[in-house]
Parts: C-alpha cells; structure tokens; sequence
C-alpha cells in the first residue's frame, strides 16, 4: 500500500513538472478561461441599448416634439427624424439604419387636445424577433408612461404590481456568468484528461510507463490529479471574475458551491479520461473534447436557450448533459442561495453520472493499457 502511493505520488510530481514546464498547458489551464468568460460574459447580452428609430413626424409640433422626447430620454433609443415618405422604411431597415420607426399623423396636436385615441404607427424590424419583442415591450412603456404624464388614465379592474426575485435589474450578465461557468469547467477538464493521456500515447512515453513497475490504477490516479487540482483553481479564477468584474451577487454557500464544483470536475476529467481511449493523437483528443462539450452546452443545457422551448424529444436528450444540471446547481446557489435540500435531485444525478463514467473509463482505459 505504501509503495503504491509512493509511485502514485511520483506520476502526481511528473506531470506537475510538465505542466509547469509546458507553456501551452498553463495557458490552457489559466488564461484561455479567463479571456473566454470575460469575452462570452459581454458578448452575451440580451439587453436592448440604443435601438435607432427613425421618426416620420408629420405633425411637426411642439407636442409631436415632446412625444419624441419621451424615447430621446431613455437609454434604449436614439430617434432621428426623416424627411422623407412612409415607404422609404423598408429600405432604412434593408440598410440596418433602423430597428424601428414611429410615424405621427398631422393631425396629432388636436387628437391630443380632444384626449381621443391617436392613430401613432410604430413598424418594426423583425428579423431578431426576440429583439423585436423587447423593442416593442419598451415602446409600450414609455407610451403607457407619456399617457399618464398627460393625464391619459387607463381604467383597470385591478392594481398590478411587479415585484421582482433575485435579478430585479434584468441584467443578463446574472444569467449568463453562471452559464459559462458551467461552460469553461466542462470544457477545460475534458479538455485537460484527454489532452495529457493522449499526448504519453503519442510520444510513445506511455508504454515506457507501462514498463515500469507502475500500475494502470497508479498512472490513472497520477495523471487525473494533477488536473483536478488544476481544474479547481480554474474554476475558483472564473467564479472571482464573475463576481468582481460583472458584479454578479452571490448570495449562497460557498462550502456547497465548492463541493458540487469538485464532483463536477470529477466528472469532467472521467469524461475526458474516456475520450483519451478513443483519441490517437492530441489533435484528435481536442475536437472530440471540443464537440462533446461546448456545443451541447450552449446549445442543449440550458445556459442560453430554455430547454422547455424545445422539441420534445430534444429535452429528452438534454437530460445526458452534465451541464444541465450543474447549471441548476451554480444559478441556484450564487444568484437565489439555494441550500442542499433544494438541490437533492441535480446532485444526485451528478453524483450518479460521476460513478458511471469513471468506472465506465477506468475500466476501458485498463483494457487499452493491458491490450
């Protein structure tokens, strides 16, 4: 038992010493998830600033000009006025010069005057349509916000008040972070594994191990260590980043967060331990990491699409998807405080995956080794 985890500890202290060695794997393991949640946390940003508007004013008032100043006010649009007719719209929004256009009849100051119902036509761009509805959302509350400066009261049969948990600003770096955390640690600890077996395969310098008195279980343990270790201190950079740079609350245990993290990445290297006994050569090992973990990630998991949107046959498959449920587990713990008793089941099925796909690449990875 001793001599096993005196050789077990040597193959710990040999891949170390690569690694630190080995300026492609420190910036595989520090800086490349860094740049990639700082660059996905701003590129991912379902919020609407600054939608161009073009602006058909017909009226040409005082009170048309204060109708315009309403959207002027907020952040969410820049209005600019065209002297031209109705139908050159389309051609503004072929040329991206708008996403929006309102159109204010002539007779506007009298309607006004009359408190009637003013014909005011907004045309859209709906290209994004997911876009196109957010713009019509904010169009419709600073309306609803003009008429009520103007006196212009709607009747309703009952008070309506929002009130908002866990993100009451909308920010989408709340919803996002989380997700690419999720993302970044799946995708580096495959990536780690798979990468760091198959290059002792390529170099030839597995068989030499394999010669010495060292034992398929002892390299195993050796050389995913190393990067568990590895895997940890990522996630703890990625999780700093989030929190400080995006002002991302967390509002949860950390205890909790940090030891679901560690069954995560567990995960993580068995699965790409798996793939090693596949892959022939680093380059080999990296695509099939790359494509068993990023795309159904964003695509599949949840992090930006909602799975309930999905076919129903396609959320059937997300339920393979480790990411699925540590994305249920790091949104509930940093944005909502979730304690254990609310995350039993994703845990669980986490922890069952982890057992099954460790034992599932061990055994396949002895069997290579032994053949």
């Amino acid at each position: 038992m001793k001599a096993s985890l005196f050789r077990t500890l040597a193959i710990v202290r040999k891949e170390f010493l690569h690694i630190v060695h080995d300026p492609r794997s420190l910036f595989l393991v520090f800086l490349m998830p860094i740049v990639q949640l700082i660059m996905f946390g701003y590129a991912l940003n379902l919020e609407i600033q600054r939608v161009d508007m073009a602006v058909f004013d017909f009226a040409r008032s005082v009170q048309s000009r204060e109708f315009v100043q309403a959207f002027s006010g907020s952040r969410f649009f820049h209005p600019f006025y065209v002297n031209q007719p109705v139908g050159t719209v389309e051609n503004l929004f072929k040329e991206r010069k708008a996403r929006v256009a309102v159109v204010i009849p002539a007779d506007f100051d009298r309607q006004l005057r009359r408190k009637t119902r003013i014909p005011v036509q907004f045309l859209m761009d709906a290209s994004d349509a997911n876009a196109a509805t957010l713009i019509r959302n904010y169009c419709q509350q600073i309306i609803l916000n003009y008429n009520l400066s103007h006196g212009v009261k709607i009747p309703l049969p009952f008070e309506f008040r929002r009130t908002v948990f866990f993100n009451p600003n909308f920010r989408s770096s709340y919803f996002f972070v989380p997700g690419l955390i999720a993302m970044i640690l799946i995708m580096i600890s495959t990536l780690l594994t798979s990468v760091a077996i198959a290059r002792e395969k390529e170099t030839g310098t597995l068989e030499q191990m394999l010669v010495s008195p060292v034992r398929a279980g002892e390299i195993i343990l050796g050389k995913v260590f190393p990067y568990l270790f590895l895997a940890f201190l990522d996630a703890v950079a990625v999780l700093a980043v989030g929190l400080f740079l995006f002002r991302v609350p967390f509002v949860g245990s950390l205890f909790l967060l940090t030891l679901l993290s560690v069954l995560y990445i567990v995960l993580a290297l068995s699965l790409g331990l798996l793939i090693s006994t596949v892959a022939s050569s680093q380059q080999v090992a990296m695509m099939i990491a790359q494509v068993a973990t990023v795309l159904p990630t964003i695509m599949m998991a949840g992090m930006i699409f909602p799975i309930a949107s999905m076919p129903q046959w396609l959320q059937v498959i997300t339920y393979a998807l480790p990411a699925r449920f540590y994305l249920l587990i790091v949104r509930g713990i940093i944005l909502k405080g979730s304690t254990f008793a609310d995350l039993v089941v994703p845990s669980a099925v986490l922890l069952g995956m982890t057992i099954f796909l460790l034992l599932v690449s061990i055994r396949k990875f002895q069997t290579n080794l032994e053949a």
